[in-house]
């Protein structure tokens, strides 16, 4: 791997891949003589033991399954056989008559088994559940026709549906529906991550998503993709190597990092508060808080830990400058941007002179977009952090398109020399420093709230201010930020219910989330 991230290679593995890049790498294996046959049973070997763990034979003890005419529906008709001999009553479906030569095979065997074939579709409408073999990664045409209806008439019954690779119909690049696609209640991606699980179109469609590690040696997987490979999975085992190391037995809050938050207004005094309750979560070593004048009695009752500057303010309650007496040059990062307002533009230029990392978020960003951010940031010697949501990112960024979510946040770090976090269902981070973009997996609606994006902000202030291991790139430590605020909002809406995750509750939630285990599975 590069020397730039302290990071090593997961079991399971944490590359995302494209169509193209995972033809390429079954094509390594097979040349190199795996048989295809020979991984077909292996994969569906595991496949239809999780499948069994999922749907036991007591609670359901039928199943139908729709066998399309590649490898795709092979690998249904393995587990259709599998899950027969384990006593399931199993119908298969197989809407196109002509099959691929080893899915014929394994057709033919079937039905010397005595294992049902359905002529008709609604034939499957009593079984207790389905597994969709229809299609799996490398569609590229739109379903149409008869297929379209079978999809349809799918997606209108109430049995949950088990999809192998993806859902039959998403594109597996950009998770776009290409005319219809299966609803999924469960996915079971094969082999390596296909970049569709991270992308929003896709998200609607996948329900729970599991990977089958079946495994790629390292070596076939680097090939194609590089070491480190451009796109990762943020596992919880990488996350915690990048959180600040272990303290040593003798220290002081000095040396634990000290942030500035520069936020707040009249208008927007809560920005401020969540910001540094966000930054408290972070277990950094000094706070300290710049807000208008009127807004420091406010917040040093809501964290009287906390150094509050209190700065001349506007006639509107924004910050007019910074306090004389405020040496920029003693914080060992620096947070700004949340409830400001865009009042004094004129504020962005005195912190962009600052040597140490700077996260710009909400009237940072607006503040940044209305100068030309590329020539605005190349002037800076310190490290740069963006956070926008797609609004704020379509206005730093025009001439990038925002489509495809994964290629968009690489391009605006490329163009920037900013590490960017790019929010959403599926937070991505690229740096220009860093060899990866990362992703993270998982996250819930519950952070759909005013005020979320806040507390992260504060988190990774936090986070960024104390000390790095050894190694671990900005990008990553940023990634680490959305991802620990990610799993905080996961644990807040299973206990609370979605609707419970205001960001008070999410910023007391922070406290121990980072150490929730990670599995294969995106939830």
């Amino acid at each position: 791997m590069s020397s730039k991230s302290r990071v090593q290679p997961e079991t399971p593995p944490t590359a995302i891949v494209t169509a193209e890049q995972m033809r390429q790498i079954e094509a390594r294996l097979f040349d190199a003589g795996m048989p295809v046959p020979a991984l077909m049973e292996k994969v569906a070997g595991q496949l239809t033991a999780r499948l069994m763990s999922l749907y036991p034979r007591a609670q359901f003890p039928r199943v139908g399954v729709i066998v399309g005419p590649g490898h795709n529906g092979g690998d249904a008709l393995v587990v259709a056989r599998e899950l027969h001999l384990n006593g399931y009553t199993v119908c298969c479906h197989q809407p196109l008559a002509k099959l691929k030569e080893l899915t014929a095979s394994h057709a033919r065997y079937a039905d010397h088994l005595g294992i049902r074939q359905c002529e008709q579709l609604s034939e499957l409408r009593d079984c207790d559940w389905l597994l969709d073999g229809l299609f799996g990664f490398g569609l590229t045409r739109d379903i149409s026709g008869g297929l379209a209806t079978l999809v349809d008439t799918l997606n209108s019954w109430s049995q949950p549906i088990a999809s192998i690779d993806l859902p039959s119909g998403l594109q597996t690049d950009t998770g776009a529906v290409l005319g219809v696609a299966i609803r999924a209640a469960h996915t079971f991606c094969l082999g390596l991550w296909k970049r569709a699980c991270f992308q929003d179109p896709a998200l609607a469609y996948l329900g729970q998503v599991e990977l089958i590690d079946f495994g790629i040696p390292a070596r076939d997987r680097q090939a194609i993709l590089g070491s480190p490979p451009p796109l990762q999975c943020l596992t919880a085992a990488q996350a915690r190597v990048a959180l600040p190391p272990p303290r040593p037995a003798v220290t002081h809050k000095y040396q634990q990092g000290h942030l500035l938050l520069v936020c707040g207004s009249q208008r927007f005094a809560g920005g401020a508060i969540l910001t540094g309750l966000g930054a408290r979560a972070s277990g950094v070593g000094m706070l300290s808080i710049a807000v208008p004048a009127t807004l420091k009695l406010l917040l040093v009752s809501q964290l009287p830990e906390a150094l509050i500057f209190a700065c001349p303010e506007t006639e509107s309650g924004a910050i007019a400058h910074l306090p004389a007496d405020l040496d920029l040059d003693r914080f060992s990062a620096i947070a700004y941007g949340p409830g400001l307002t865009t009042a004094v533009p004129e504020l962005l230029a005195t912190v962009l002179a600052t040597t140490a990392p700077l996260i710009l978020d909400a009237d940072g960003l607006n503040q940044l977009a209305a100068r030309s951010p590329k020539k605005t940031l190349a002037a800076r010697s310190g490290a740069t952090i963006l956070t926008p949501h797609a609004g704020e990112f379509q206005r730093l960024f025009p001439a990038i398109d925002p489509a495809d979510r994964l290629v968009a946040v690489r391009a605006a770090a490329e163009q920037s020399g900013a590490t960017v976090l790019l929010k959403g269902a599926r937070t991505a981070i690229a740096g220009p420093e860093e060899d990866s973009t990362w992703v993270v997996p998982a996250s819930t609606p519950a952070l759909a709230r005013g005020g979320s994006g806040d507390v992260l902000t504060g988190l990774l202030g936090g986070l960024l201010a104390q000390p790095a291991p050894a190694g671990a790139s900005v990008a990553l430590r940023t990634a680490v930020a959305a991802w620990w605020h990610a799993r905080a909002g996961c644990r807040a809406a299973a206990e609370q219910t979605e609707l419970g995750v205001d960001p008070l509750a999410l910023s007391r939630y922070l406290i121990g989330s980072q150490t929730v285990e990670g599995d294969r599975s995106l939830k």
